[in-house]
């Protein structure tokens, strides 16, 4: 079974989107899907409210206790794929992974997803998501 890691500057909007995105998307326990931070500045945090308010609108099951994790040396082992959620975060990930494990890092979707908590659009954010979460899902599935 693929383990796969969304990974986002803070964890608290676009990676857990993506993670509990993908999980609605799956039909079993097909993929392992979590998520994780570049940074530790949100470390222990819960999911922001509006992405949060994003999962209720959709009738998206999230876990209520998820906080915010830094990746670690570890779950770059462990995980099959991670997906950074811009330019930022695979460029973050190929540092920390000093070319250990570049092969698993991959960009979301080209031009990246912005961060609502910047932008303050998490519906925009979403349509991105979903898309992008369909997509790699076909992808994960045909790999």
């Amino acid at each position: 079974m693929k383990k796969v890691c969304f990974v986002c500057l803070g964890n608290i909007c676009r990676s857990p989107m993506a993670e509990f995105v993908m999980k609605d998307l799956l039909c079993d326990d097909e993929l392992v899907i979590e998520s994780r931070a570049t940074s530790s500045w949100e470390h222990g945090n819960p999911i922001h409210h509006g992405t949060q308010g994003i999962f209720k609108k959709h009738h998206i099951e999230y876990d209520f206790q998820k906080s915010s994790q830094q990746i670690s040396h570890q779950d770059f082992q462990d995980f099959d794929v991670i997906i950074g959620m811009d330019t930022n975060n695979v460029a973050d990930l190929k540092e920390m992974s000093q070319g250990r494990f570049d092969d698993k890092i991959f960009l979301f979707v080209d031009g990246g997803v912005p961060d609502p908590w910047f932008t303050g659009d998490f519906d925009a954010t979403y349509d991105l998501v979903k898309r992008g979460c369909e997509q790699w899902l076909a992808q994960l599935r045909n790999s």
